[in-house]
């Protein structure tokens, strides 16, 4: 009798403590937190959506993607630190990247990439993925798929953006990341990074004079409301990365993982169709109400040359990474 109520005690404390037994756990879907910056209707929001929805029906009962918008699990450069440890499980981060390997800083080169075609090739490149992917599991995070966040414009309550003259003095917010600060001093701005969730306030009280994203962010993010000018500079063209933590990636059976690469894969050519859609659709609801002007690209590339200099010389392989996108136009 008092073997039966030890048993029936230690059971409660089991269940209690969370310590469910192998047969129940099986029972019970993999649960993966999946979490960015980006506001509802952005196409990191879009994507992730895609992502989780395609995930859950593939693997239904067995694993639930969970999308959090909006900074709710943390910046940026908070869920690069969590994600090493699992917490959250999946992170959809883009210029931020370049803190984890400063090899991601080759997105930051103006112009480099032309087209979304371009950018397939380049996520597809053997070499590219050896450089930029293969180390980061031993950091504890490995990408499973390269989506997009897109072409990126400066809007500003200064002047219209024609040449990079025109930054000169402006107090502009910029993501984390070391290379885009360097781009923007090159061209005269006065670049901050700052959190994504802050830049609507920083705007509106004149703390930021301007902030530099594709049109989805800034539609999303209704800075259009507190902006007066968009220039059309294109300026960089920043892919989106689904991460995963290396530690619970490993723990997924092998035909989970499997089922989970492929449909991240995909999702990357639903981004960047999802991007191109995007642009078209936006422009006219951004401009007006702030006034659109097309800068001198020509001017910009020019006065780009620096930067390209700077990350040869002081990235490992960075020359060499830099011509192979290239070739690859």
């Amino acid at each position: 009798m008092k073997f039966a109520k030890l048993s029936v005690f230690l059971g409660s404390a089991v269940l209690s403590l969370g310590l469910w037994p192998a047969a129940v756990q099986a029972q019970q879907p993999v649960t993966i937190r999946l979490g960015h910056v980006g506001f509802p209707g952005s196409l990191f929001d879009i994507s992730a959506n895609k992502f989780a929805q395609d995930v859950n029906a593939a693997l239904k009962g067995r694993v639930e993607v969970k999308t959090f918008h909006s900074s709710q699990l943390g910046s940026d450069e908070a869920m690069i630190k969590g994600i090493r440890v699992g917490a959250p499980e999946m992170q959809v981060p883009s210029t931020v990247m370049s803190t984890v390997d400063q090899r991601y800083g080759v997105f930051e080169m103006p112009y480099l990439i032309i087209n979304r075609d371009h950018m397939k090739k380049v996520a597809d490149n053997r070499e590219v993925q050896k450089a930029l992917f293969e180390s980061l599991p031993a950091r504890g995070v490995r990408v499973l798929g390269v989506w997009e966040n897109g072409y990126r414009h400066i809007t500003n309550n200064r002047r219209p953006i024609k040449f990079p003259g025109d930054m000169n003095d402006i107090k502009l917010r910029v993501p984390g990341g070391v290379w885009r600060v360097k781009m923007f001093k090159t061209y005269g701005a006065n670049p901050s990074p700052m959190p994504f969730s802050e830049v609507y306030s920083a705007l509106q009280s004149g703390v930021m004079d301007g902030q530099e994203n594709p049109f989805s962010q800034i539609y999303s993010a209704k800075f259009h409301e507190v902006q007066k000018y968009l220039s059309l500079t294109g300026h960089v063209y920043t892919p989106a990365y689904l991460l995963v933590s290396e530690d619970f990636w490993r723990e997924l059976p092998k035909d989970v993982q499997d089922t989970i690469s492929k449909i991240a894969v995909a999702a990357g050519d639903f981004a960047r169709s999802e991007g191109a859609r995007l642009d078209k659709e936006l422009q006219s609801k951004l401009a007006p109400p702030m006034l659109v002007n097309e800068p001198n690209k020509e001017a910009f590339i020019k006065a780009s040359g620096e930067v390209y200099d700077e990350f040869g010389k002081q990235i490992p392989g960075g020359t060499q990474l830099i011509k192979t996108i290239q070739s690859l136009r």
